[in-house]
């Protein structure tokens, strides 16, 4: 029996209005319904993106729309985190959580609501903001959410607690929030819920993933030492360049030959800095990785063989031990894996399903990009999560891409522009279904 039939079986036998509502119904109606205002939330924070931990004003647009339906509302959690509490008597505790942050891309798209904003960064740079990782539909979903569970309120009980998060982009914003004391000075969580548009499924459709979600995220910094010089006389140098080029090759080893072909993991020096002129031989050489994996022993396995990757190197090339090279993992930018609970991840692919339709949920790949997401599902509580896919491509120009191949903009791409109005709407619905569906169980 199918999770919806069973639940319309148990409503039933306990009150034919419950099963109507809970089991039977649909949200296209009420959602088609609250979908012009939720179109104005849309681009009003489309227009209006605020780099990581420059949140205020899209925190403050938040607390107010979650104030308006009821909840009890904190602000400044975690930075410019919100936290919206409704109790509707004695059940589970559902939380759903949207990250706010944009990003400093300049919009590309084209469309005539296309993000003008600016701003300076922390490098005292005027840069462009654009909400080029669909948070902003992240938001909307968000509230369109908390709208239809309060507006339908009679049909569940138990705790909804909405968390509008900031600085996801850079991996702070979960950990400052649940350092802060998100599963303690509010309701622990039964379970955790998210969403996040995808650039690769049709708007309209949705993606489940259980298990590994996303990946592990590690920022490393490799400074590789030398012996300067000129460079007519290398023989009198230890050239930094040469062992930097020594140093990238090697360092794709990891992945190809010391970590488990089962396990997917990638290694990716993604800056080298060094030297100054032409016939000058430097005296060091900056790189710049980022390191992903599934499995946390993977992870500790890439930097320790980085560690001695470099340091065999720098030994080969006949430095001392004060010129050795100098690994540095940036901690405060590590995430964690996103791991989706298989148990849960099944009760909202089976929600899904039931609201918009099987053939409108397909089962997701895991992918290689970072969420601190997964955090949540870290804590000494042990608290379920699950993270699924929200389709943002208009469908016409998804079709091109499969029969003509024409590439996708991706998320972070100066020019993505979600398909916005059924994005939202399959979002809302989804995400209704789910925590209604939860609740009720």
């Amino acid at each position: 029996m199918k999770l919806a039939q069973l639940a319309l079986a148990v409503s039933v036998s306990i009150s034919p209005l419950i099963a109507v509502n809970v089991a039977a119904s649909s949200f296209e109606t009420p959602v088609a319904k609250a979908l012009p205002q939720l179109e104005k939330l849309y681009l009003y924070l489309h227009q209006n993106p605020e780099l990581s931990y420059q949140e205020k004003n899209s925190s403050e647009r938040m607390a107010k729309e979650l104030a308006k339906l009821g909840f009890k509302v904190t602000k400044n959690f975690g930075g410019y985190g919100v936290v919206g509490v409704f109790e509707n008597g004695a059940g589970p505790t559902i939380m759903i959580r949207a990250d706010t942050d944009g990003l400093p891309i300049i919009e590309q798209t084209g469309k005539p609501y296309a993000s003008k904003a600016t701003t300076v960064d922390a490098n005292n740079n005027t840069v462009g903001i654009m909400h080029g990782c669909g948070h902003d539909i992240h938001m909307t979903s968000l509230i369109g959410t908390a709208q239809q569970l309060i507006q339908h309120k009679a049909d569940w009980k138990g705790t909804l607690m909405m968390v509008a998060q900031p600085a996801e982009e850079v991996g702070g914003g979960a950990k400052a929030m649940l350092k802060q004391g998100l599963f303690s000075q509010f309701p622990t969580p039964n379970a955790v819920l998210g969403l996040h548009v995808s650039a690769s499924i049709p708007a309209g459709k949705v993606g489940v993933v259980s298990g590994y979600a996303l990946a592990n995220v590690d920022s490393v910094d490799i400074h590789i030492k030398g012996k300067g010089g000129h460079g007519a006389y290398p023989h009198t140098t230890i050239d930094p360049v040469v062992l930097a080029a020594r140093t990238v090759l090697a360092l794709q080893t990891i992945p190809s030959r010391e970590v488990s072909p089962l396990e997917p993991n990638v290694v990716t020096v993604g800056s080298i800095h060094g030297g100054s002129k032409h016939n000058i031989i430097s005296n060091e050489v900056m790189l710049q990785l980022t390191l992903r994996s599934y499995n946390p022993e993977v992870r500790t396995q890439q930097i320790e063989a980085i560690k001695r990757i470099t340091r065999g190197i720098a030994i080969s090339a006949g430095l001392p031990e004060d010129l050795m090279p100098e690994v540095k993992v940036h901690d405060d930018e590590t995430i964690p894996s996103t791991y989706n609970d298989p148990t849960l991840a099944a009760k909202v692919k089976a929600s899904i399903e039931a609201e918009i339709g099987a053939n409108n949920v397909e089962i997701a790949p895991p992918v290689m990009a970072g969420e601190d997401f997964g955090l949540y599902g870290r804590t000494a509580e042990k608290v379920p999560i699950t993270l699924f896919w929200l389709g943002a491509v208009e469908p016409t120009l998804y079709a091109d891409s499969v029969t003509k191949g024409i590439s996708l903009p991706s998320l972070h791409s100066s020019q993505f522009a979600p398909d916005y109005p059924v994005t939202i709407a399959t979002g809302v619905k989804a995400m209704t279904r789910t925590a209604m569906d939860l609740f009720n169980q």
